[in-house]
């Protein structure tokens, strides 16, 4: 399995901007499929955004193209860019990994994401 470590969290105020970063080890994360995951207190851990391993996107409706994901293979990196942050993006962010080769992002789903790093806290005061 590969290891996964997020960074880049923080407070910040709404309408404000974070990135997020996941650095992964233990294996290239070339082949696989990378997710930004989300968990408010009280809440079901949520799709955020998904990167397929051949570069295809999708985001949740609650996001929309207020974030973006992208992978960066040669440093074996993904990031996640938050722009136009509202209070109710506030949870613990989580980057995980999928071994699944589909090539539509939409058919990806949490269950298909076995390794996980151990999350960000995202604040956002209004």
């Amino acid at each position: 399995q590969v290891q996964l470590v997020e960074s880049g969290g923080g407070l910040v105020q709404a309408g404000g901007s974070l990135r997020l970063s996941c650095a992964a080890s233990g294996r290239p994360i070339a082949s696989y499929a990378m997710g930004w995951f989300r968990q408010a207190p009280g809440k079901e851990r949520e799709h955020v955004a998904i990167i397929t391993f051949n570069g295809r996107t999708r985001n949740a409706d609650s996001v929309n193209d207020r974030f973006t994901i992208s992978r960066d293979n040669a440093k074996n990196t993904v990031y996640l860019q938050m722009n136009g942050l509202k209070p109710e993006d506030t949870a613990v962010y989580y980057c995980a990994a999928s071994e699944s080769r589909t090539l539509s992002p939409w058919l990806l789903r949490l269950s298909d994401f076995n390794s996980w790093g151990q999350g960000t806290q995202v604040t956002v005061s209004s």
